[in-house]
């Protein structure tokens, strides 16, 4: 039990003894390494500890690791805030004249203005439109020089439709509409949540940072598809099978998506879990990457069913941590300092 070869080789090293063992002193063999035996398995001990990387290497996999598709967004915000700051006086020239026009809102004293996006249920529209702007930006921004393609995310080794791909496809990069329509045709289709929308954000960029890879206009559309099916699967409690893709794709084939997602899960080393601050992190992410580039989400004031909702989950809260401040209080006080600690509730009008 105790070595760790016998269980992976036959022809365990066994002490050999002859007529005079019991006469002759104990001499232990010396140990043998993995190289000696025939196991070419790598022991758990030897496996590379991904915790042990930089943060900056493992952004899907370190909640404080910048992700890829923020840091490649910048590179194009400086540019559109300008655009965005000359288009504001442009903005307020013509509202004088024509005051019909849509204005941003801003919350006030007499009204709050909210959106319907929370961490915990995403508003899946606007959560599709912002993982397409990331991808937009992994293929847009992605190395000059060119990573390799691995041929099961090639499309012109594994074409999605049956019509003939131009010669010059990849040299052009798909706009963000493209991308967004393709998100949603499967999202619409298979009846997919905008939780798992955010997941498959979080896998895409870790198999980019495992397999080191770059996303393409050649091999965008099936990373995203494998992205798509693994998290489908692993987000959703009643899964969409392999087959029923074959239902949205008229053209590909369940031996096709069974590859896909077999070799999609080989390159992540089988890592599908996705802590809950990564997740948030993505959240936020996105977020704060709409805003940059001028895609807010919908703003509706807040009306008496909204604000009793949230008093109804503001109370639910404050009585969990009711216990825990229970629980934190001293049981004991010194007489020289006798002070009693009152939790006052906060009274807002």
């Amino acid at each position: 039990m105790g070595n760790t070869t016998s269980c992976c080789v036959s022809s365990s090293p066994k002490h050999r003894r002859n007529n005079h063992s019991r006469l002759e002193p104990y001499r232990p063999e010396p140990e043998l390494s993995r190289e000696d035996t025939s196991c070419n398995l790598q022991h758990i001990s030897d496996r590379e500890n991904l915790d042990d990387l930089p943060m900056e290497y493992n952004p899907s996999d370190h909640p404080r690791a910048s992700t890829i598709f923020l840091s490649k967004s910048q590179t194009d915000v400086r540019e559109k805030r300008k655009s965005l700051y000359i288009n504001h006086f442009t903005h307020i020239s013509e509202n004088k004249h024509n005051p019909g026009l849509v204005r941003r809102k801003y919350s006030s004293c007499s009204t709050i203005f909210l959106d319907d996006s929370t961490v915990s249920q995403p508003n899946l529209k606007y959560t599709i439109k912002c993982v397409a702007l990331a991808i937009y930006y992994h293929i847009k921004n992605r190395e000059v020089d060119g990573r390799m393609v691995i041929d099961i995310f090639d499309e012109k080794l594994h074409p999605l439709t049956k019509s003939e791909i131009p010669p010059d496809y990849e040299k052009h990069d798909p706009e963000q509409k493209q991308i967004y329509r393709f998100v949603r045709t499967l999202f619409s289709a298979a009846q997919l949540t905008a939780e798992c929308a955010i997941v498959t954000l979080v896998y895409l960029e870790r198999l980019l940072t495992y397999a080191e890879i770059d996303i393409c206009p050649v091999n965008w559309k099936r990373i995203v598809l494998g992205a798509i099916l693994l998290a489908s699967k692993v987000w959703d409690d009643q899964a969409v099978w392999n087959v029923d893709y074959c239902q949205i794709l008229k053209d590909i084939t369940v031996e096709d998506m069974n590859e896909l997602e077999r070799q999609f899960l080989e390159l992540l080393q089988f890592n599908i879990n996705v802590p809950s601050s990564v997740y948030a992190k993505y959240y936020f992410d996105l977020r704060s990457m709409a805003e940059a580039n001028n895609l807010s989400f919908p703003l509706e004031p807040l009306n008496r069913e909204k604000a009793q909702k949230l008093e109804a989950i503001s109370r639910l809260c404050d009585d969990v941590y009711k216990d825990l401040r229970k629980k934190a209080k001293k049981r004991s006080v010194s007489a020289d300092n006798l002070s009693v600690v009152r939790w006052c509730p906060a009274i807002i009008s």
